[in-house]
C-alpha cells in the first residue's frame, strides 16, 4: 500500500489555505508616543493657555474691583485714558456685539463644539505650522476664556470700553478673550493669503 503524501490539487489548496491563515501578519507602523505628539503642538497649547490665563486674571481683578454693571466714572468705572479708554464691568449673555443675547447656554455648547472640532481636524487646519499654531492658540484661548465665564457667571465679563470722541462712537465693550479671537482670525487669514 502506497503511504506517500497525495499531490492532488485539492490537498495543495487545503495546505496553502491552512498555511495562509497561520502566517503572521506584516507589522504596521507603530503609533508615536503621546508626549512627542503633544510637543509638536506646543506653540498652540502655550499661546492658548497664556491667553486663557491673562483673560481670566484680568476678569478676576475687574469682578473683585468693580460692582457688576458699572458703566461710567460716576458709578466707579476706572479711566485709563480719559475720554477714550475706561475700565468698566458689564455682562454679555450673547456673542460679539451682543448678538444672540440671552442664548448663553447655546453659545457655550457652540464653544465646546468648536474647540473639539479644532482638535479633531488639526491636521486639516495645518496646525503643524508654527504660525498657524499661534493663530489657533489665540483663537482657542479666547474661546476657552469666554466659555469659562459662561459656566461661572452665566455671562461673559466685558470690561474694556473705548470711546472715539471725534466720531462720538462707543466701540462695543470687550475683553482679552475677544481680542485673542479677533487677532487670531485676522492673523490666520493674513497667513493663508500670504502662503497662497
Amino acid at each position: 500500500m502506497n503511504n506517500a503524501p497525495s499531490n492532488s490539487p485539492g490537498t495543495d489548496r487545503g495546505s496553502l489555505a491552512a498555511g495562509a491563515t497561520s502566517a503572521p501578519h506584516a507589522p504596521g507602523p507603530e503609533p508615536r508616543p503621546f508626549w512627542p505628539r503633544l510637543l509638536a503642538y506646543r506653540m498652540w497649547i502655550l499661546v492658548g493657555l497664556l491667553v486663557l490665563a491673562l483673560d481670566q486674571l484680568t476678569k478676576f481683578w475687574i469682578v473683585a474691583r468693580l460692582p457688576y454693571q458699572t458703566f461710567s466714572e460716576s458709578g466707579g468705572a476706572i479711566p485709563i485714558v480719559r475720554g477714550f479708554l475706561t475700565l468698566v464691568h458689564v455682562g454679555n449673555t450673547g456673542a460679539a456685539w451682543s448678538m444672540f443675547s440671552g442664548m448663553s447656554v447655546l453659545l457655550a455648547l457652540l464653544a465646546v463644539s468648536t474647540l473639539v472640532a479644532i482638535v479633531i481636524w488639526r491636521h486639516t487646519l495645518g496646525l503643524r505650522d508654527r504660525t498657524t499654531q499661534v493663530c489657533f492658540g489665540l483663537l482657542c484661548g479666547g474661546i476657552a476664556g469666554n466659555l469659562v465665564d459662561r459656566l461661572i457667571h452665566h455671562h461673559v465679563v466685558d470690561f474694556i470700553d473705548l470711546y472715539f470722541a471725534r466720531w462720538d462712537y462707543h466701540y462695543p465693550t470687550f475683553n482679552v478673550a475677544d481680542s485673542g479671537i479677533c487677532i487670531g482670525v485676522i492673523l490666520y487669514l493674513w497667513h493663508g493669503f500670504r502662503e497662497k
